[in-house]
């Protein structure tokens, strides 16, 4: 019996919307990225002078991306805090900070923050030894056991004599300031095993040097 030519294009109408069906539920579900809220840090100390000394970082998140390559070894993250502090004078005391946010990141190493951990030391002012090559926290390179720390800032300043230069610090004055930081990207390659971040802010005070550290979190 021969169909009818209207009958024939519905049949091939249904015929392609069952494939494209097909497709889409074969097809691996997108993965969005995690939006992680971290709980930043808080320390007071009083210095010799006398100087009470608060500093503090919050609003602190991390934004994980999955590898645009789907591959185990590529890491993606964007990063974003605000680091403050506050003086009450003592004897002495020069109103004013210098202010250095940073993050340490470690391949199948845990950053605590202090001692040595796999071979690797993480300094108080967030310095890692062995230190490796490279401090932008864009293109990390880390095998098992290698830590990289590496500061936010790059401020371009004019030195005295009018060249350009760039300061991974910020110089508040007073006795309270704050610095901000958003979207800061931490790329890591070459990590086959778990990775993980932690940030740090370093202040110097007068001749004093205080530093917090935040919660480590995975980046994957």
């Amino acid at each position: 019996m021969k169909i009818p030519h209207h009958t024939a294009r519905a049949a091939g109408a249904t015929a392609v919307a069952a494939t494209a069906l097909a497709l889409l539920t074969t097809s691996p579900p997108a993965i969005a990225d995690t939006i992680v809220p971290l709980p930043g840090a808080d320390l007071t100390k009083t210095l010799s002078d006398g100087t009470v000394v608060h500093v503090w970082l919050d609003g602190e998140s991390a934004n994980i991306n999955p590898s645009m390559g789907a591959t185990p070894l590529h890491r993606n993250a964007w990063t974003s805090g605000n680091a403050h502090f506050e003086l009450t004078p003592g004897n002495t005391s020069t109103a004013g900070a210098l202010i250095e946010p940073g993050y340490v990141v470690g391949c199948q190493v845990a950053i605590d923050g202090g001692g040595p951990t796999a071979g690797v030391t993480v300094g108080s002012n967030g310095s890692v030894t062995p230190s490796l090559s490279g401090n932008a926290g864009a293109n990390l390179s880390l095998g098992p056991g290698q830590a990289q720390s590496f500061y936010v800032l790059d401020l371009e300043r004019a030195d005295g004599f009018g060249a350009d230069t760039h300061k991974k610090y910020n110089w508040v004055t007073g006795t309270s300031g704050s610095v901000s930081w958003a979207d800061e990207t931490i790329g890591l390659n070459g990590c086959g095993g778990y990775a993980q971040a932690r940030a740090f802010v370093s202040y110097e005070i007068d001749t004093d040097t205080i530093t917090i550290w935040a919660q480590p979190f995975s980046i994957g």
